[in-house]
This record gives structure tokens, sequence and C-alpha cells, in this order.
């Protein structure tokens, strides 16, 4: 059970939403939460306009790299694009490749082979994607290159301009010659620049090259609707778990609309073989757990070339067998992760030495897919864990953290021994020489005990509103769906309630979850279900506080309120 936390907002500035914003109680408390300037900002994030986004051009280089594209249509160059192979990458190829189709130009383009050519703009990228293109005019890369500098110097000894569309940190500038459209390294005192995933910083592109266009009274761009795009990037904008504030908001929240009526043929094949139900709207949820690893397996597993082609496709044949084969790659994933899991957990359980952090390794290991068994590794044991496949002599995986514990600082004294590592408090990427492994496990337990001894660690549960029972109903459930989506700088609330009494009919599923029927003081009955809670079930008719979120259970035409219960405790 964790720790619960309630800090309530500002009475006052509660009080000013639910009058100027006309909402509830509950909305106006959670808007309270969210540290907006004024009153007018809270109405702009209640109600995104895509016509209230800034101008593209304030993006440093942006006005070049849409300058030398436009360049390109017009004079009928040869164009390569090659992005990254997550959904971010495959989302930014597409979109740029069906604008510049638009323009009646027709860009070769390649995602690297994960296996076979390595991470992001490799030498091995570079020379299939200048070789498809037959000497490229211009080579503009997406989702990679910011540190590609002997690559991208290549490119340009070809005699090839290149632009690279990116938002990794950087080590080291590009060589002289390359537009770099990338706010972490160009703009790190915008906060809202500097928020965009890859495939939000094309379609700032998209809207500069746009602009360029009808200046120069070409009659196409003015045929083209850049909402019309939005589908793609809500998809990587979630997808790459960037913060769901600002414009983002305004991508996530319009494109998911877009999407759940998409005219794009592929995706709606996929939605269907994902069990995405479009007619009740697209949420986040089904772009992280049923789009996005669709997307992600062909990447991890084949050639994500093959995701791009389904989205950019117009024939029903094709799309429906692309949409099956991606629905295969996902199903061989998850085989691929049960089996590593059972592995790892076997590999931890038969160890002789109680260990406060976790490594393992599995030379056969996929490392396309250690990072969802690092993060059930650490659910299982409630330790931070790091999992590390192989690729050729380096041991590469990722680690997965608890509440209270940094990663970034623990690694940190060790990372003069790495060949490469990064990422965040909870979650991270590393990569060693193979005979480094041990002298890793050994470090990894020690630094953990070490920071768990000099700090406090426990799990904490942000309660972020009161409720009674009775105020739940389909009136509330609009107002939340004013917030959507949640995400990153904007979490989906956790709401809670005193003095609840379960009652003995609780039905126990698949040994791990249940549900169960909540009934209020005016007898209305909330249905409920408890994810992974089947050993911690409450008392009967004993009074307890429980922690939820609210949702809508869809099922066939029909949709329902639905409590998820995320915690409990006596009142």
């Amino acid at each position: 059970m964790a720790h619960w936390n309630y800090s309530p907002p500002s009475t006052d500035l509660s009080n000013q939403y639910l009058k100027a914003l006309k909402v509830g109680p509950t909305v106006a408390e959670l808007l309270a939460r969210l540290d907006f300037a004024d009153t007018e900002e809270a109405s702009r994030f209640l109600n995104p306009r895509l016509g209230e986004i800034d101008c593209p051009f304030g993006i440093s280089n942006l006005e070049s790299a849409a300058r030398r594209i436009s360049q390109a249509i017009e004079n009928r160059q040869r164009i390569v694009i090659c992005g990254d192979y997550d959904v971010d990458g495959v989302t930014s190829t597409a979109l740029l490749v069906a604008i510049l189709q638009k323009f009646e130009t027709y860009p070769a383009y390649i995602v690297p082979l994960r296996l076979e050519e390595g991470y992001g703009l490799s030498q091995k990228a570079v020379e299939r994607a200048l070789d498809k293109a037959n000497q490229p005019d211009l080579f503009i890369a997406l989702d990679c290159g910011t540190n590609s500098i002997d690559e991208v110097q290549h490119i340009l000894d070809a005699g090839c301009d290149v632009v690279v569309v990116d938002h990794h940190q950087s080590k080291e500038g590009l060589p002289e010659g390359a537009i770099l459209v990338n706010p972490h390294v160009n703009d790190r005192d915008s906060a809202n620049h500097c928020q965009f995933c890859t495939v939000g910083l094309v379609f700032k592109l998209a809207h500069g090259l746009l602009k360029i266009r009808r200046e120069k009274d070409d009659p196409r761009a003015f045929e083209i609707k850049l909402r019309n795009f939005l589908d793609l990037v809500s998809m990587g904008t979630v997808a790459d778990m960037v913060p769901l504030n600002k414009e983002n908001r305004t991508f996530a929240r319009i494109g998911l609309q877009v999407l759940s009526r998409t005219e794009r043929i592929g995706l709606q094949n996929l939605m269907k073989v994902s069990g995405v139900a479009a007619k009740h709207g697209v949420n986040p949820i089904d772009v992280s757990f049923r789009l996005g690893p669709r997307i992600n397996a062909s990447g991890r597993l084949a050639d994500a070339s093959v995701a791009v082609e389904l989205i950019l496709s117009d024939d029903p044949s094709f799309c429906l067998e692309t949409s099956l084969k991606l629905d295969s790659f996902n199903r061989e994933r998850q085989e691929i992760e049960r089996a590593m899991t059972e592995n790892a957990l076997e590999q931890i359980k038969n160890s002789d030495t109680e260990r406060n952090g976790l490594v393992v390794y599995g030379d056969d290991w996929h490392p396309g897919v250690v990072g969802i068994v690092a993060s059930r590794v650490s659910r299982s044991f409630n330790r931070p864990a790091i999992v590390l496949g192989r690729e050729g002599d380096l041991a590469k995986g990722s680690g997965r953290s608890i509440d209270g514990i940094d990663l970034v600082e623990v690694l940190a004294p060790f990372s003069e021994k790495l060949e490469s590592w990064g990422g965040h408090p909870m979650a991270v990427g590393v990569s060693m020489k193979v005979e480094r492994v041990e002298e890793f496990t050994e470090f990894f337990d020690k630094a953990i005990g070490e920071y768990l001894a000099s700090h406090q660690v426990e799990r904490t549960l942000e309660i972020a509103s009161w409720l009674r029972l009775e105020d739940i109903d389909t009136k509330l459930m609009k107002d939340l769906s004013m917030l959507e989506p949640f995400g990153q700088a904007n979490p989906e609330p956790i709401l809670a309630a005193r003095r609840i009494l379960f009652g003995t009919k609780l039905t126990v599923f698949k040994d791990l979850h249940f549900r169960f029927t909540l009934t209020t003081r005016r007898k209305h009955v909330i249905s409920g279900v408890a994810w992974k809670m089947a050993e911690r079930i409450p008392p009967a008719n004993t009074p307890v506080d429980i922690a939820f979120r609210l949702v809508w259970n869809t099922f066939g035409n029909k949709k329902a309120l639905q409590l998820e219960l995320v915690d409990w405790r006596e009142s």
C-alpha cells in the first residue's frame, strides 16, 4: 500500500475557474493544480484550437529547412528521407512523405534495420539510403542524426545537402552546411519548443513549407489541410510520452479526434486488427497499448518501413494484409517477451544472493524487447531492474526503477565504464562491453543499497480530488473529458472517496483481478474493476477509503462508466 498524499490547491483559484469557465467543482480543482498564468490560459487549455499555434519560424533553422525543401520541390530534385524505427520516427517519415507527395514530389525513404544497421543514422543506413535514391540532392534525417557527425559529413561529402529534424540531446555540433532543426540544441530557452517530439517538429516544418509555397502562389499549397495530418502527429506525440500541454496538447487532442475518423485505409485496418473501437473515440491508451506496439514490433523484429508503407497506402488488400502482418509481429514480440521474462525471473530466483538492484543478462536475448521485460522484472520484485541482451561484443539493455529511486543518479558513478547510457529517473538505456556485465551487476546492487540507506524511499499516491460516490455520474465524466488527453504534464487524476462499503459480491477473474459493484446513498450502482489486486481484496462490510480512476468501459456499441480501483486503506 502506498502513502496517500493530498495537497488541496487554492480554494480562491478553484472558485475563480468554477465561475469563469463554467466547469464543475472537481474539474475546477484539477485545473487549479495545473499552474496556468491566468484564466485565459486555462480556457485555451480546455478548448485548444489549431489556429492559435505559434508561427513555425520561431523554431531555429526551421525556415532554412523549409526553404531548402521548397527549393527541392521547385527544381524537381531528388530527396531521400531516413526516419527512426519507433512510432515517432515512423509517423514523422509518413507525414513528410505524404506532404511532399501533395506537391508531386516523390521522395525515396528508408527506416534503419535495427539488427543489421544499428541505431539511428548509422553508416550502413546512410549507404542504403544514398543507394536507394541514386545520388539524391537532399537528405532528410528524422528522429535521428543529431549526434551522427561522421555520417552527416559523409553525406555532405557526397554532394548532398542535409536537413536533420530531431529532438534528442546533442553531444557535439553537426558539420557546417547541415541544417539542424532541434530545439534541444538550438532553442533550450524555449520551454514550448523543447517539448515537441520529432513528428511535432515535422508538422511545424510542414506548416512552414506551406507558408512558403503559398507566398509563391503554388496552388497545391492552398489545397492542403494540415488538420488532416494530425492523426499521425497525435500517434507520435502520445507514443513518445512528451508533455501533453501547450501545443502538444492541441496536437494530441485534435489529432486523436482526427484519428478516430481517419481516411487512411492503413490506419483503419490497423485499428480493426488492434481492437480499437474508433467509433467510441481513440484515446491515448489505444495508441500506447494497441497501435504503438504493433508499429514498434515491425521495427524491433523486421523492417519498420513496412509500417510507413501501411500508413501511406490506399490499396485496401495491401493494407489489410500488412495490418495482419504487424499484428503477427506483435504476437511474436509478446512471445519473445514472455519467454525472456520467465527466463529472467528464473535467473533471479535461482541466484543465491538477495540483491537490492537486479541485473539479468542473456546472450541470446532480443535487444528489441528488453525494456518491457525490465518493467515486468521490476514490478515482480518491487526493485530496480536492468535487463541486458547481446549485440556483437556489447551488452545492451534497459532499466526500470521503482518510486523514489533515481536511476540517473545511481548510474552516474559507473558512467565512464559504459559505452553509452541515458534516460530519466524511472527508465534508462545502457550499453557496455559484455565482459563488464559481472562488474556492473555488483556495482548496481551496491549502488542501490547505498541509495536506499541515504534516501527515504516510499511509494506515494497523489490524490487529485476527494469525491462522494453520488458525485460520480455521466456529467462528471463529461466534465473530466474536457481535460483529456491525459499523459506527461497532465496526468490522469486519481480520485478518492471515504468510508466505502464493499459487499461480498466480488468476482475474481484470471486469478489476478476482481470485479465489484458499489451502491451510492441514492441506490445507484457503480461497476468497478481492480487490476492485479486479487491478493488484496477489501474486507466485506467494513468502511474503507478508496483511490480510483474513472473510465468508460466500451463493449460493442455500448459504453458504461467504470471505476478502476487503484488502492484502498482502512478508514
